[in-house]
C-alpha cells in the first residue's frame, strides 16, 4: 500500500461496530473481522474514539487504523470544485443529458458522444451556465472507452464520471472531495439512490434493492468487504492514479467498474465509499428492461474471475464454518450434533487468539455465532442466485430438497426485505417475489457468461482458514 503521510488536521473515528478491550489497546472489527493491538501511546491518542493527526506519529497510527478497516476518515480540508472535470459518456440519451447538465452549473464538463445515432452538439439547455465540450466517437466503442476519451481530454487533477441517466443531489461533489486530502486516495463514490422511488412495483423494489445502491454505511472499497466495488454510474477519481492504472478496460462492456476498483487497490491506492453524497439514478422500471439489465450484470462475473483470480466467489468462508452450516442443513440429530462440534472447534481456536483479553470465551462464542449466521446467509443466497439452476434440478428429483428450497427462498427473501426495507417500499411478500426474479436473472447471466468464457471460475467457492 502507498504510505503517503496523512496531513495535519486530518481525523479518523473508530467505527461504531468495532469492539474495544483492554482499555482501548485491543480493537476487534473491520471486514473481514480482525484483531488490532495498539501500543499504549497509540491507544492514548484515540481518546473517545477520535484521533486527530498532529505529527508524524499520530499520522502513522491514523493510517494503520484506516488500513485495518476499524476507523473511518474525517477530513478537515478539501480541494476546490474548480479542480474537477465532469466526464459524461453518452449513447442515444439526449433526454437524460439535458436533465443532468443543469445540476452541473459552475463545473467544467466533457460529453463523449459514443456513436449516437444522431450526433450530439452542445445541448441547448446549457445557456452558457455550464462549460460543456463535446467529443465524439464515430462508432460506439462502449462506456469504458468513452470515459477514457474524456479522461484523456481533461486537464484538472480530479475527474468525476457521471452516466447520462443520473442526477447529482445538492452537495454531492463537496462531500466526496474532502477524501482527497488523503494523498493515498484514488477514488471516492457516492450512494446511488432512486430518481423516482415510487415508479411502480419495480421502481419501489429498486428503491430498496438496486444493484447500484451500496447502502447507508461508509467504508473502504476493497474486494471481500461489504463495499467490494463502486459503480461507474457516479465516481470521482484522482486523474493521475487512473492514468497510472491505464484507465478503464475498454474491452469490458460490463463490470469494468469492478475491474478498475480492484486494479487501483492492487496498485496500493485507497478507495472510499461516501454515502452522505447522493446521486439519483433513473432506474429501469419496465420488467423486460429491468430483468435484462440484471442478466447483463451477471455476465460480468466470468470475465472478472479470469482477470482477478479467486476474487469473485459466490461463497467465501472457512472450511469449518461451511462444514457447520452444511451439517446443520441436514436437520438431523447427527447433523446438528456435528455442526455443534465444528463450531466448538472454532471457538477453541479463536479463544487461543484472544486469550490475552478479558472474557476470551465470550468473545470467541460471539464471533463464531456471527460467522455461522453469515455462512447460512451466504449459502442461502448462493442457492437462490448463483447456483439456482443446480438447486432447481436437485429440487425436481428430491422432495426433501424441494421443501428445503421453498423454505430457504422464502426465508432469505424475507430477511433481505427486512435488511433493505425503505419507507414507501414494497411489502415483504412482493419484495421476496422480485428478489427471486432478480436472482434468477443475475444467475442466468452468470452461467451464460461462464459458458461464453468456458470457465467456471466465477462459480467456485473460496474457503479460507
Amino acid at each position: 500500500m502507498r504510505q503517503a503521510r496523512l496531513p495535519d488536521g486530518f481525523g479518523v473515528r473508530i467505527d461504531p461496530k468495532v469492539r474495544t478491550f483492554s482499555g482501548g489497546r485491543v480493537l476487534i472489527g473491520g471486514s473481514p473481522t480482525r484483531m488490532l493491538k495498539l501500543a499504549p501511546t497509540a491507544a492514548a491518542m484515540i481518546g473517545d474514539g477520535y484521533l486527530k493527526v498532529v505529527d508524524t506519529q499520530s499520522a502513522q497510527v491514523a493510517r494503520h487504523l484506516l488500513d485495518s478497516g476499524v476507523a473511518n476518515p474525517r477530513p478537515m480540508s478539501s480541494p476546490s470544485n474548480q479542480d474537477v472535470t465532469v466526464v459524461i459518456p453518452l449513447h442515444n440519451n439526449i433526454t437524460g443529458l439535458n436533465r443532468l447538465l443543469p445540476a452541473l452549473r459552475g463545473l467544467s464538463v466533457i460529453v463523449v458522444d459514443d456513436g449516437s445515432d444522431d450526433p450530439v452538439t452542445t445541448p441547448p439547455c446549457c445557456d452558457g451556465r455550464v462549460d460543456v465540450r463535446v467529443l465524439r466517437h464515430p462508432t460506439a466503442l462502449g462506456p469504458a472507452a468513452a470515459r477514457n476519451t474524456g479522461m484523456a481530454a481533461a486537464t484538472t487533477e480530479y475527474v468525476a464520471f457521471l452516466d447520462s441517466d443520473v442526477v447529482p443531489r445538492l452537495g454531492w461533489l463537496e462531500a466526496m472531495l474532502g477524501h482527497f486530502s488523503d494523498p493515498a486516495v484514488a477514488m471516492t463514490a457516492p450512494r446511488i439512490v432512486a430518481l423516482e422511488p415510487d415508479a411502480g412495483a419495480i421502481g419501489r423494489y429498486e428503491h430498496a434493492r438496486s444493484s447500484l445502491d451500496l447502502g447507508r454505511k461508509e467504508g473502504a472499497v476493497r474486494a471481500g468487504s461489504p463495499v467490494s466495488y463502486v459503480p461507474s454510474a457516479a465516481m470521482l477519481v484522482r486523474r493521475r492514479a487512473l492514468e497510472e492504472c491505464g484507465g478503464f478496460d475498454a474491452e469490458m462492456h460490463v463490470a469494468e467498474d469492478v475491474d478498475l476498483c480492484w486494479r487501483l487497490h492492487a496498485a496500493g491506492w485507497r478507495l472510499r465509499y461516501e454515502p452522505i453524497a447522493n446521486v439519483a439514478h433513473d432506474h429501469r422500471v419496465s420488467f423486460r428492461k429491468w430483468f435484462g439489465r440484471k442478466l447483463f450484470y451477471g455476465t460480468g462475473a466470468a470475465p472478472l474471475a479470469l482477470r482477478h483470480e479467486g476474487m469473485v466467489p459466490p461463497v467465501a468462508m472457512s472450511p469449518l464454518t461451511l462444514l457447520a452450516v452444511l451439517l446443520a442443513a441436514t436437520c438431523t440429530r447427527l447433523g446438528l450434533a456435528g455442526s455443534l462440534v465444528a463450531q466448538l472447534v472454532t471457538v477453541i481456536r479463536l479463544r487461543r487468539t484472544f486469550r490475552e483479553l478479558d472474557q476470551p470465551t465470550r468473545i470467541s462464542v460471539i464471533l463464531t455465532a456471527q460467522g455461522f449466521a453469515g455462512g447460512v446467509w451466504q449459502l442461502a443466497s448462493a442457492m437462490c442466485r448463483h447456483y439456482w439452476p443446480v438447486t432447481l434440478l436437485a429440487a425436481l428429483v428430491s422432495s426433501r430438497v424441494r421443501r428445503a428450497l421453498l423454505a430457504v427462498a422464502a426465508a432469505e427473501g424475507l430477511a433481505d426485505w427486512y435488511t433493505h426495507r425503505e419507507p414507501g417500499g414494497l411489502g415483504p411478500v412482493r419484495h421476496t417475489v422480485f428478489k427471486r426474479m432478480d436472482d434468477i436473472a443475475y444467475g442466468t447471466g452468470l452461467w451464460r457468461g461462464a459458458i461464453a468464457e468456458r470457465s467456471l471460475a466465477a462459480l467456485k467457492p473460496r474457503l479460507r482458514g
